[in-house]
């Protein structure tokens, strides 16, 4: 159901499919970039609201981009050879 009092957004923002390939990255990029000031001095709530975001966020990146490219050093094997 939509708050009309905030201009027919949802509570949580808009619907991560409704954005377009910039919106969504510029979405992330905040999520990120706030999360460790919330996770530190956040509430609950706000906690849970920013899980949830983020976790909508990732997932339609994701669904957009099912073969990204993946670095190397980012996979378990790549980790496995750095600890050498």
């Amino acid at each position: 159901m939509e708050d009309m009092a905030d201009g027919g957004r949802r509570p949580g923002g808009v619907a991560p499919g409704d954005l377009d390939d910039r919106q969504l990255l510029k979405e992330l990029e905040t999520v990120h970039r706030t999360r460790h000031e919330t996770l530190l001095h956040g509430s609950p709530d706000a906690l849970d609201a920013h899980n949830s975001r983020m976790a909508q966020l990732e997932g339609e990146y994701l669904r957009r981009h099912p073969r990204r490219q993946v670095s190397a050093g980012r996979t378990r094997e790549g980790a496995r050879a750095r600890e050498c």
